[in-house]
């Protein structure tokens, strides 16, 4: 399969979404999904120190626990690993002395000596300079290769570059945003200007809204997915004419409708892999296809149109 890179890391245009794993997805689920997913080609795994703090009983870390689990059964550097801080019940915050803690408590639980790509999850107030200088020093301790930025405003990038920059720090290359088919803002609100300028590779979250462009969740139907009140919100009129752009397009192309709407998001400026889970072993060739699906540009004008957002 095609490889794209990001800094020196050449990873599959999709990348596996472990937020589900200890959630939705029990520990042999989990594995066997990541199984899958790596025969098939895939090599990019995404999660956080945080998931899956909220769901009851849980205290953080059950995402990583069950991916460093089924790490060592893998050649560790076969595959990509990419984990958050600063959301962690125990580690909250982007401090210096929290940072370097809870990069820490990732390693441990991944069981692994390095983390390929490091996210600074969610700002707050600590200090820039505090921020990057952390992270940084944990590239220079050889524990992280590459850092992200995740919910950060344009604002806030461009004083993470400054400060790069002034005090010789390592350079951030990914940025990780809310960005899908029915979430668009992203193009407009100054995100992607900032990825363009810093060269930033873009791994959009919920890529799927939540399983909404799946396709299993029309006319506002919720199943007993624990996830489907997040879909629900887009069973609406847009919602409706975004899937029947997409049944139009899925059938064209002989795919499925999450293919497409993965792959048309991959085919975005600046987005190098789109971000999307998978809670069984069914759902991961669908995401593999994504990752080679190339649709043309008839296809991507009308799914374009049938998901702006009618004033």
């Amino acid at each position: 399969m095609r490889m794209t890179r990001i800094g020196d890391l050449d990873v599959l245009p999709l990348n596996l979404g472990g937020n589900v794993f200890g959630w939705t997805t029990d520990a042999a689920t989990a594995h066997a999904v990541l199984d899958a997913f790596v025969d098939g080609g895939g090599n990019f795994v995404d999660t956080a120190d945080s998931y899956s703090a909220w769901v009851p009983g849980h205290t953080g870390g059950e995402s990583e626990r069950l991916i460093g689990a089924w790490l060592r059964t893998r050649r560790r550097d076969d595959v990509v690993v990419a984990t958050k801080v600063s959301q962690h019940p125990a580690h909250r915050g982007l401090s210096a002395a929290n940072i370097a803690k809870a990069a820490d408590a990732s390693l441990e639980r991944l069981g692994t000596d390095h983390i390929d790509l490091y996210y600074a999850h969610f700002d707050d107030d600590t200090p820039m300079v505090e921020i990057v200088g952390a992270l940084s020093a944990l590239v220079n301790a050889g524990k992280v290769r590459h850092l992200g930025i995740s919910n950060f405003s344009p604002a806030r990038i461009a004083e993470w570059f400054d400060v790069t920059e002034a005090e010789g720090l390592h350079r951030a290359v990914a940025l990780q945003p809310h960005y899908s088919l029915v979430e668009r803002d992203f193009e407009t609100n100054g995100l992607r200007a900032a990825a363009v300028q810093h060269d930033l590779a873009v791994l959009p979250y919920y890529a799927l809204a939540s399983g909404f462009l799946t396709g299993k969740y029309r006319d506002g139907a919720r199943g007993d997915s624990p996830r489907a009140g997040g879909a629900a919100r887009y069973a609406d009129e847009r919602g409706a004419r975004v899937l029947a752009a997409l049944d139009a397009v899925a059938q064209a192309y002989d795919a499925s409708v999450a293919s497409v709407a993965l792959a048309w998001l991959r085919q975005q400026e600046t987005v190098a892999a789109p971000v999307a889970s998978a809670s069984s072993v069914s759902q991961v060739p669908d995401l593999l296809r994504s990752a080679t699906l190339v649709l043309g540009d008839d296809a991507l004008e009308s799914l374009r149109q049938a998901s702006v957002v009618i004033q």
